[in-house]
């Protein structure tokens, strides 16, 4: 049976899913507003009209998008005046959200076995490598399963 944090899990996965092949996009050095702007051979001043502000107010909106200090819901308002959807999400750096899972208790799994096995190792104890593997893969499934906060420390 499923837990509940594994179908969450799962269900943002899939919501992520569409997001993915946006991940290598190259945002324009000027910012998307300008890049379509010019692109249409709309004006300045023509934009300003569209959003009910001046010119210099126009230059303002795509310097601050450039900058990155623009707001979504200005970014939504100049979408719908171009006649555009904006869109926005997040797409995971490991391919998805069970990856960055997995990523991150392998980490942390490591972390504390290498940890331990060092103190064993001090004490006259230690494991072989061959142990220290398979303590850092059961660790590793056991994070996984309890969806440690741990893992985000």
């Amino acid at each position: 049976m499923r837990t509940k944090r594994k179908l969450l899990v799962e269900q943002l996965d899939r919501k992520l899913k569409p997001f993915s092949g946006t991940a290598n996009i190259i945002i324009p050095e000027r910012g998307w507003i300008n890049t379509i702007r010019v692109t249409l051979n709309m004006t300045l001043e023509q934009l300003g009209v569209k959003l009910k502000m001046t010119r210099q107010g126009a230059k303002k909106v795509e310097e601050s998008e450039s900058s990155g200090s623009i707001s979504i819901k200005s970014l939504k308002e100049i979408g719908e005046v171009l006649e555009m959807k904006f869109v926005y999400g997040f797409v995971p750096k490991h391919g998805s959200v069970q990856n960055l899972i997995s990523y991150k208790a392998g980490a942390l799994a490591e972390k504390i076995v290498l940890r331990t096995s060092q103190n064993m190792k001090l004490e006259n104890q230690g494991n072989n490598d061959e142990e220290i593997k398979r303590a850092i893969i059961d660790l590793t499934d056991e994070l996984k399963r309890e969806m440690s906060k741990a893992l985000w420390d």
